[in-house]
């Protein structure tokens, strides 16, 4: 198994697409991830990033650093978002793997502390995530949101390249 951020294998990027829509999206929006994935791959800025594990030819799982996860805590960045293991591989620690990746990947990029938000009950905790109060959606739902520190030693955190 390996973990591919999207930009260093752009010949992936419809599959990639289509896995993260397939996921997390609906009907409607396919655009919006074809559009947002599809930049990323073009753009000299660290965020966003997207990521597929992928086995033999397969995407099993992905995940994502973004500027903003839909919610209204602008000031907070970068956010994981997207975390998926397709369902025949989970049990394996292939959300951990994935996790670790993004926090390990954050660091690469500058960032000392990365964001996220569930509603999830008891997940993230058991992976060093700590819950820090809500964070709202596009919806005006509330989620839990949680953080956690990357190995960085804080040179270039949180620098939003433009």
């Amino acid at each position: 198994m390996e973990i591919i951020e999207i930009r260093d294998q752009p010949d992936l990027l419809e599959q990639a697409v289509h896995a993260f829509w397939k996921q997390w999206g609906s009907e409607e929006n396919y655009v919006i991830y074809e559009n947002c994935i599809e930049h990323s791959v073009e753009t000299d800025s660290a965020l966003p990033s997207f990521y597929i594990m992928k086995e033999n030819e397969a995407i099993i799982g992905t995940f994502a650093l973004l500027r903003n996860d839909l919610n209204r805590r602008q000031d907070l960045c970068p956010w994981l978002a997207c975390l998926y293991v397709a369902e025949p591989f989970r049990g394996k620690s292939l959300g951990r793997r994935l996790l670790d990746h993004g926090i390990q990947e954050a660091a690469r990029k500058g960032y000392s502390t990365v964001y996220l938000t569930t509603d999830l009950d008891g997940y993230y905790e058991q992976y060093g995530w700590k819950e820090e109060g809500i964070a709202y959606n596009s919806g005006g739902e509330s989620l839990k949101l949680y953080r956690k520190q990357t190995e960085t030693d804080g040179t270039n955190n949180n620098i939003i390249e433009t």
